[in-house]
């Protein structure tokens, strides 16, 4: 199997793969997933990554989610080879040390993939967190939008499954009543990744490059905001300041960190539990 074969007929890429006939190098990741990087019989190198159990569209929604960051022109995204119900193959990102100069590419490039836009906040149809459900409900407003379909949802699965109590809630609940307030002026929706923990940028030949997202319209802050978590990206400054003089952000955006990272720490707390209760309740505090 060649680039060539593998893109006419993707669907017998498990075959050879059951037959060992593509060499495999296991690829390091997250739990979700299982990552390889395959070989095929021409040289090239590609990234296959699978799911046992998957849900049936659960790459076809990556797949396209990938596919319209890519249309942004704005940050690189891999290609989409192929997408199975058990499988995505993209191109391979070979990977290199971070730099001042490609961060300063990167914050240039994102700033040109929200500036795509979006027809509204949310997305045509639901997608997914991880394995969490992703709620794509579609709203024209943002604060009332990210409460009911970004916060509300992971705070419920976080209660019911213990990992916040009552009173963790009502902090929670104070954030959402204040949400009018906190969300600062009105944006248009934003062509944004949704997951953009450092983790999910990959960093190559002098520029970082999206994968793993969860596309959806939304607010860019979000993006940039998550860019922040668990020890933030390499060159950040960089990243900020470039992004900053390319797409300006509106006044406070400093301010506002705290609550586009409760998306992403609420939803840790409800898949992986306690563990992160304590990242949640200091962004709330810091709205309070």
């Amino acid at each position: 199997m060649d680039l060539g074969y593998l893109r006419e007929h993707p669907n017998q890429l498990a075959t050879f793969l059951k037959h060992q006939r593509i060499r495999t190098t296991p690829v390091a990741g997250g739990s979700i997933c299982q990552a390889e990087r395959l070989t095929l019989d021409d040289g090239t190198d590609v990234f296959a990554k699978s799911r046992p159990g998957a849900p049936d569209d659960f790459f076809a929604i990556e797949a396209a989610g990938l596919r319209w960051l890519r249309d942004a022109a704005g940050a690189p995204v891999p290609e989409v080879l192929a997408s199975t119900a058990d499988m995505l193959v993209l191109t391979w990102v070979q990977p290199a040390e971070p730099t001042p100069a490609a961060a300063e590419r990167f914050g240039r490039e994102l700033a040109a993939t929200h500036r795509a836009g979006a027809p509204s906040f949310g997305a045509e149809r639901d997608g997914y967190l991880g394995t969490l459900p992703l709620d794509n409900t579609t709203g024209s407003a943002w604060p009332a939008w990210f409460a009911e379909h970004r916060l509300r949802p992971y705070l419920r699965r976080s209660v019911d499954n213990g990992a916040l109590d009552g009173t963790d809630a009502g902090r929670i609940d104070a954030v959402l009543d204040r949400i009018e307030t906190l969300a600062g002026p009105p944006e248009p929706p934003a062509r944004v990744h949704g997951d953009l923990w450092p983790g999910n940028v990959l960093w190559s030949a002098g520029r970082a490059w999206l994968v793993d997202p969860a596309v959806h319209g939304g607010h860019r802050e979000t993006d940039l905001a998550l860019l922040r978590l668990w020890g933030g990206l390499p060159h950040l400054d960089r990243v900020l300041a470039a992004y900053q003089e390319a797409f300006p952000l509106a006044p406070g955006a400093a301010d506002r960190v705290p609550l586009h990272q409760l998306y992403l720490l609420l939803a840790h707390t409800a898949l992986f539990g306690a563990a992160y209760r304590g990242e949640v309740l200091t962004a709330a505090t810091a709205l309070l």
